[in-house]
């Protein structure tokens, strides 16, 4: 009996092996192109953006609009839309970037009063949280969108984050995990997810990227570093009709877009690989107004 359920187990085992291999490989040719997708998105299917949750942040070179997740990380979103409206940004800078890196700015002589918000590394639910989801990868069991954000969640869905994709925007901090105040950065190169779950993300550039990545490298004599102008909330900024439209994540256009990504049709690719990271999926976002 023994060797007999020995036979039957290796053949079962072998049987799962042969299974997971043939659905690894299996590719669905998309119809459409991702481009094409977009283009015959139906309307229903894009978000309006709130403009209550969008920082307008003016730079030298121009303005970069930033939606806040307010969803995930309620208490820095509220936090820094206070600091906006009490002025705390004007006239301050981006005083540290690092190339690939990061863009990171705020008060950094220390002069203006430090307001400390309590770390939202990641937003728990009692029950599991619906996402539109990828495979996971080496850094979370699930990854995914949820309303406009890359995010990224537990094994059992009731643990939800944003990840650290390129154009994300953060509170940075220090050593104590509660000591996020008022310095704030966006990532300019390939998204560090390593710093995913040791601090808040709460947004992501909608337009304007170009102003981040123009900043000055380093310090010219006589010359501002990379002043901000000011950060406002654009429902605040009557001059300021800014309007932007982002493809819902849950949509079937949106789901369509994930297997266009995961397998390129168009004539120069040679070769598809039938998967796409969760960072590596730009969500289709358009100027209105």
């Amino acid at each position: 009996m023994k060797g007999l359920y020995l036979v039957v187990l290796i053949a079962g085992l072998t049987g799962c092996a042969q299974h997971s291999e043939q659905h690894a490989g299996t590719q669905q040719t998309p119809t459409r192109s991702a481009s094409e997708v977009i283009k015959h998105a139906k309307a229903h299917e894009w978000r309006n953006v709130d403009r209550q949750n969008v920082l307008k942040i003016t730079l030298p070179t121009g303005a970069a609009y930033v939606e806040l997740n307010p969803q995930l990380a309620a208490k820095h979103t509220a936090h820094i839309k206070q600091l906006a409206r009490e002025g705390f940004y004007k006239n301050t800078r981006v005083y540290r970037f690092v190339e690939g890196f990061v863009a990171q700015g705020g008060d950094s002589s220390g002069n203006k009063a430090i307001k400390t918000v309590p770390a939202e590394f990641y937003h728990s639910t009692a029950q599991p949280l619906k996402i539109t989801e990828l495979q996971g990868d080496g850094y979370a069991p699930v990854t995914g969108f949820l309303n406009g954000f890359a995010v990224a969640q537990n094994a059992s869905n009731t643990q939800t984050w944003q990840v650290h994709c390129h154009g994300v925007f953060a509170m940075a901090r220090g050593n104590e995990i509660n000591s996020a105040s008022t310095e704030f950065y966006v990532t300019i190169g390939q998204g560090p997810r390593y710093l995913d779950k040791n601090i808040t993300v709460f947004g992501r550039v909608l337009e304007g990227m170009e102003h981040f990545n123009r900043l000055q490298r380093k310090p010219v004599p006589n010359t501002p570093f990379n002043p901000i102008t000011n950060i406002e909330v654009l429902a605040d900024i009557k001059r300021d009709k800014s309007t932007f439209n982002v493809m819902k994540t849950d949509s079937q256009s949106f789901r369509e877009l994930i297997g266009a990504r995961k397998n390129r049709t168009e004539p120069w690719f040679v070769y598809a690989h039938n998967y796409i990271d969760v960072c590596a999926m730009p969500i289709p976002t358009k100027r209105i107004d």
